[in-house]
């Protein structure tokens, strides 16, 4: 499929973009946000520079995160995100040459996401586009037997989206995505810091907590994290400390609708599929299953075990990489 540094693929996450280099592996792994001086029409900064200015920035840079719940919500600021990164990722006659991309997306993308998708990819200097669904990613990257007449689950808990999917003979036999994911937990300990504490706090300072000492069960194990915003009362900058077990209480919604489409998917699967994954376990993937306890939580409340990836950051990207790497193997994992 290319020669060598070449091609490319990517996981275009609502939190972070990663991406990966034929022949040479992850080369990307930045922050999905862009920053732009509107004076200039000019990118500012991109990636960690950019996600650091957020609710930082003077009038003339307007920061964004053009990728929400996993697909393209602002398109000239996606645009340019993505261009940033395969310049980053490619050598200029690479560029030129126009590269293959295999870009992962949510399980439940509509047709007119993808086509907001491959039309960026190629506005980008994209030759060719393929997508493919991130639990079907996360699947190849862990090397599971996808291939074999045998059910095997994969729950991807992202930034902007939960995942589900089950898969068998090399294609998706019952799948879902809800928006419900890392960002709602954040958004849940903004809330919960609002209301119980009369404090403003920003999503990145709630994401900082939730990465802290974020945990499935409300058990007190002794952690705390300090949180600074203004007070709503006084109109001043204040601090509270929250512990653990606080976090786990605030995230407890998001938590159970994500045990939510679990069930809805095993509810959609067959007794054949059902029996092989009460047997291999389900695959669990994603930032959001870094939380403290959640295979646990999963396991205990889907009464099925629960197996965590050896990477779950980068394992969606590094089955996208090595689809591009067999890509006649893994050519009908693509979706069209």
């Amino acid at each position: 499929m290319g020669s060598v540094g070449k091609d490319i693929a990517m996981d275009l996450g609502t939190a972070n973009t990663l991406v990966y280099v034929k022949g040479k592996g992850i080369v990307l792994n930045e922050p999905s946000y862009i920053a732009i001086n509107t004076q200039e029409g000019a990118i500012h900064a991109v990636g960690m520079e950019a996600k650091v200015m957020w609710g930082r920035a003077p009038r003339h840079i307007e920061v964004y995160r053009p990728i929400k719940d996993g697909v393209i919500n602002e398109l000239q600021p996606a645009q340019l995100m993505i261009k940033h990164f395969i310049n980053k990722a490619l050598s200029r006659l690479s560029r030129i040459l126009k590269p293959r991309i295999i870009i992962c997306v949510p399980s439940g993308i509509t047709q007119v996401e993808k086509k907001a998708v491959i039309d960026a990819a190629l506005q980008c200097g994209a030759g060719k586009v393929f997508l493919i669904e991130e639990p079907m990613a996360a699947a190849i990257g862990a090397g599971l037997a996808i291939d074999n007449p045998q059910g095997v689950m994969v729950v991807d808990i992202g930034g902007g989206t939960t995942d589900v999917a089950v898969i068998s003979m090399g294609a998706t036999a019952v799948s879902d995505s809800k928006r419900v994911a890392g960002d709602e937990m954040d958004s849940a300990i903004v809330q919960y810091v609002r209301t119980n504490h009369h404090l403003m706090i920003g999503q990145l300072e709630a994401e900082e907590v939730k990465i802290k000492i974020g945990s499935a069960y409300p058990e007190d194990n002794g952690e705390t994290c300090p949180v600074r915003g203004r007070d709503l009362v006084a109109g001043t900058p204040k601090e509270v400390v929250l512990s653990s077990t606080q976090v786990a209480e605030a995230i407890q919604t998001p938590l159970s609708q994500i045990l939510e489409i679990i069930r809805e998917v095993l509810d959609k699967t067959t007794p054949e599929l059902q029996s092989d994954i009460h047997r291999e376990g389900i695959f669990l993937t994603g930032g959001g299953s870094l939380i403290k306890g959640m295979d646990q939580f999963i396991e205990e409340h889907i009464s099925i075990p629960v197996k965590m990836a050896d990477d779950p950051l980068t394992s969606v990207v590094r089955g996208a990489g090595k689809a591009l790497e067999e890509f006649h193997r893994f050519k009908k994992a693509f979706i069209t």
